[in-house]
């Protein structure tokens, strides 16, 4: 289930925000994508989860264009910076929704929901309020319920952002172990060539394009 990003661009008005970029992310392994805030990373992920049109280009996922298959029906999943979990969900139940949403047969999805917080070291938390746990946990719950529906692709919107720097490198690296041990097939955009080395197979540098403004004429 590799993902081909062919050529793809993305323009806000003049502005140019992605200019003709092509990677590819090979089935089961994690490819990073490094770049300064501002620089069109989660621009990127959100053209490829079908929340934005590219100017030009196209996004290919196990051999098919997704050009016209809607959001929903993508089978990518996406773990945001500040997480949004359900404030108003358990964590179990958090880690459930996707597989609810999936109307995945009961017995399976609980035997799902149970593999994902065994990985994630959060068993003992199954019951517990997500507005009590740490930013660790917070992150941790936020992987399971991406990963429990089985997505094709998992993108990553720099997902350990507002950790301190020893809980930032041991979520990174079981961050690392969690994406091996299920096989996934995952996108990472982040600003941290650190971060990348330790998380993901192969690291491409994203390319700033900057618009240039002829002499006399005003920015």
């Amino acid at each position: 289930m590799s993902l081909i990003i062919d050529n793809i661009s993305f323009s806000y008005g003049e502005r140019t925000i992605l200019g003709e970029l092509s990677l590819e992310v090979p089935t089961g392994t994690t490819t990073a994508v490094v770049a300064p805030s501002g620089s069109g990373k989660s621009t990127l992920l959100r053209i490829i989860a079908g929340l934005l049109t590219p100017s030009s280009g196209s996004i290919i996922l196990d051999g098919k264009n997704l050009s016209l298959v809607p959001t929903h029906l993508r089978s990518i999943g996406m773990v945001f910076q500040d997480n949004q979990l359900f404030p108003h969900l358990n964590v179990y139940d958090n880690v459930m929704f996707g597989l609810r949403m999936a109307k995945t047969e009961k017995t399976i999805a609980a035997n799902r929901c149970r593999d994902l917080l065994d990985l994630v070291g959060l068993s003992q938390a199954a019951k517990q309020s997500v507005a009590t746990l740490s930013g660790g946990e917070s992150k941790r719950v936020a992987l399971a319920r991406a990963l429990a529906p089985s997505p094709k692709l998992l993108l990553l919107d720099e997902p350990l952002t507002g950790l301190d720097s020893e809980l930032h490198d041991r979520l990174a690296h079981d961050l690392q172990r969690i994406l091996h041990a299920t096989s996934t097939t995952a996108l990472l955009v982040t600003h941290s060539i650190p971060e990348a080395e330790i998380i993901s197979d192969s690291i491409h540098r994203l390319q700033i394009t900057i618009d240039i403004v002829p002499d006399g004429e005003k920015k």
